[in-house]
């Protein structure tokens, strides 16, 4: 419903502890897929959706993330003294990302298809959504497993806890920054402003019309190339 660009929070703090030995002298998101760093996957998307502003948070390894995006037209949300988690990471990048709703793409996974943050932008309709999330029914989420996160009306909300989850999200969103101020706490998750939007009716998802690939292991580096290369859904 609205195409223009929106300011986007990539999440690259984590430790990465799932990838074992591939983590431990790098940050994951510079752990390679077909011969690129997962992060540069996601500022390719960024690049291809003309966000105004392009933040990314660091912490594990901070360093050698630092230093690999000097050249990138990006700004830096330095976590120094903790992983203040999706919630409390983005904010925290607040100042750096500016006003209004606000992207948030994790840097963990690839994808096909239509770029996810302008599905996004085109769905988002602000006089009736706080928050929109990028979904995949369960089984075209790769990598994933079979549990499912969201149960997606035919209006287009979303809803849990109603045992008949069908969704996965996808590591794509949208959210009112406005939603962040009611939690007090410094370190948290999304999913608790979520929670609190869904309980309110102004939570909507919208379906990737693409495939997705979890890389949070090692044994998703593979998965992933395949995806990439027509081997796999998407």
């Amino acid at each position: 419903m609205c195409n223009q660009p929106f300011p986007l929070m990539i999440f690259a703090a984590g430790f990465g502890k799932r990838m074992g030995q591939l983590t431990a002298t790098r940050p994951k998101p510079l752990v390679q897929v077909a011969g690129k760093p997962l992060i540069d996957h996601a500022l390719d998307l960024a690049k291809d959706a003309g966000n105004r502003v392009t933040v990314v948070n660091v912490h594990y390894l901070a360093g050698q993330l630092i230093d690999h995006l000097k050249d990138c037209a990006v700004a830096i949300s330095h976590e120094r003294g903790q992983i203040l988690e999706t919630g409390g990471g983005l904010r925290a990048a607040l100042p750096l990302l500016g006003p209004g709703p606000v992207m948030a793409l994790n840097s963990d996974a690839v994808w096909t298809g239509p770029n996810p943050l302008r599905q996004l932008a085109n769905a988002w309709d602000g006089s009736r959504m706080d928050a929109l999330l990028l979904l995949l029914p369960t089984g075209r989420a790769t990598g994933h497993g079979t549990t499912a996160d969201f149960l997606l009306s035919d209006d287009g909300r979303i809803m849990r806890g109603t045992g008949r989850e069908d969704h996965v999200f996808v590591g794509a969103s949208m959210i009112n920054p406005e939603c962040l101020a009611e939690i007090p706490d410094q370190v948290f998750s999304l999913n608790r402003p979520w929670d609190r939007i869904i309980a309110c009716g102004r939570a909507f998802g919208v379906v990737h019309q693409g495939g997705w690939c979890d890389v949070g292991t090692a044994e998703g580096i593979e998965l992933a190339e395949a995806l990439l290369q027509g081997r796999a859904h998407g």
